[in-house]
């Protein structure tokens, strides 16, 4: 007689649990009302991927409420240019995100003293922004781990931007585009009038970077975390906060890198 093997198969594990978010756009409202029919759903709080239909805009504000929480973000684009988003497909959306691949991403933090002697603080995901807040240029000073490299520039502003902020307000403000590997921040210029030939610098990603504002009170400048402004600043510093990161996913025939590559090739 033949031995009796017995088997007791594997369980299978089970698929992420998923939760839907939209923006208020109807194309992003009637994606959010097709997906929920057809797919199993769980509440942000149980979920283990964050689905975020609408455009870049609608998913900086889901990776931020995300930030440091584990939860992954697939977003999937109805909204315009959608860089951070894959293509809107409501078919077979489970097997897309299980071969989906995932980036991480560490944010800048944003530490901003205030003429009136307040500190506050905020996260940036795409880009910190120094911006003129009135008709007069501002004046500031630039330090590169309290360094000083720039002793007054006069200009509209200047913003420190991420690898995946890096195609975007810096990319309009003629900054290079930094590949997600290659371990730099972009500082760039916004309308610099002196020095008028300088356009920017790439710095090492660890770099902490402080701006200081000349005459602050005549010439008031405001301070942007990606949708966060903080007016009236004197000092604002810069640097990556390492105890925070997010993650986002994207179609593996379409990820981050291969998308950054593009754009330096768009036309």
């Amino acid at each position: 007689m033949g031995r009796i093997i017995d088997y007791f198969p594997e369980p299978s594990m089970p698929s992420k649990k998923i939760a839907f978010v939209a923006s208020n756009a109807p194309k992003a409202q009637d994606a959010f009302n097709d997906l929920t029919k057809r797919y199993d759903s769980t509440s942000v709080a149980d979920a283990d991927v964050i689905v975020a239909l609408g455009g870049d805009g609608f998913i900086l504000h889901a990776l931020h409420e995300s930030l440091g929480d584990g939860k992954a973000i697939f977003g999937m684009n109805r909204g315009s240019v959608g860089f951070l988003m894959n293509d809107y497909n409501p078919d077979d959306l489970v097997n897309r995100i299980e071969r989906s691949e995932e980036v991480v991403m560490t944010p800048l933090r944003m530490t901003c003293k205030c003429i009136d002697g307040e500190t506050r603080e905020a996260l940036a995901i795409n880009e910190v922004s120094l911006l003129r807040e009135t008709r007069q240029a501002a004046k500031i000073r630039i330090l590169i781990d309290d360094v000083e490299r720039m002793p007054e520039m006069i200009c509209d502003g200047v913003l420190v931007a991420t690898p995946a902020g890096s195609t975007a307000y810096n990319l309009s403000a003629h900054g290079p585009i930094v590949p997600v590997g290659a371990g730099v921040l972009a500082l760039t210029p916004i309308s610099a009038f002196r020095p008028r030939r300088w356009r920017g610098a790439l710095l090492p990603q660890t770099a902490k970077v402080t701006f200081n504002i000349l005459e602050a009170e005549k010439r008031p400048v405001s301070a942007v975390a990606d949708g966060t402004e903080i007016r009236d600043v004197a000092e604002v510093t810069v640097s990556q906060d390492p105890g925070k990161s997010v993650s986002i996913l994207f179609d593996p025939e379409h990820g981050m890198e291969e998308r950054i590559l593009k754009e330096q090739f768009a036309t």
